[in-house]
């Protein structure tokens, strides 16, 4: 009985030590709540030029870039500004904003396109189209 023992033991062991063990797949970066969002977006221009941006890369305040708190660097979104229907396209590239009821923070340039420079802030639709979407041509 002790021998049959010892060898269900030792079986047990080399079975557990063989097998392979596959975890499980890694989770996908985190998305934002929803597809499509509403909320105040405000822009952030020259004084942040040349600085590191979440994704690494430089900012400059001339390209189609945005701030988003939990959408994936690298997704592009079409911004819609609410008060005259304007729209943009622009790459998330970097983190924020850091005020709580904003949903984007926009690049000089993004916040051109949208007519909102003079007026800082406004009401945006953002509609999240997914990472590596060529921007369309002007």
């Amino acid at each position: 009985m002790r021998t049959l023992l010892r060898c269900l033991l030792i079986a047990s062991l080399l079975t557990s030590c063989t097998r392979q063990h596959v975890s499980a797949p890694a989770a996908p970066p985190p998305v934002p709540d929803r597809r499509i969002q509403y909320g105040l977006a405000s822009w952030y221009g020259r004084e942040r030029q040349g600085q590191r941006t979440a994704s690494g890369e430089l900012y400059d305040s001339t390209q189609l870039t945005a701030a988003h708190r939990t959408a994936p660097l690298g997704t592009y979104a079409l911004v819609t500004n609410l008060d005259n229907g304007r729209t943009v396209w622009v790459r998330i590239n970097d983190r924020g904003p850091s005020t709580g009821e904003r949903v984007l923070d926009l690049s000089y340039a993004a916040a051109h396109q949208l007519g909102m420079v003079r007026t800082g802030i406004t009401r945006v639709k953002v509609e999240f189209l997914g990472p590596s979407r060529p921007l369309p041509s002007s």
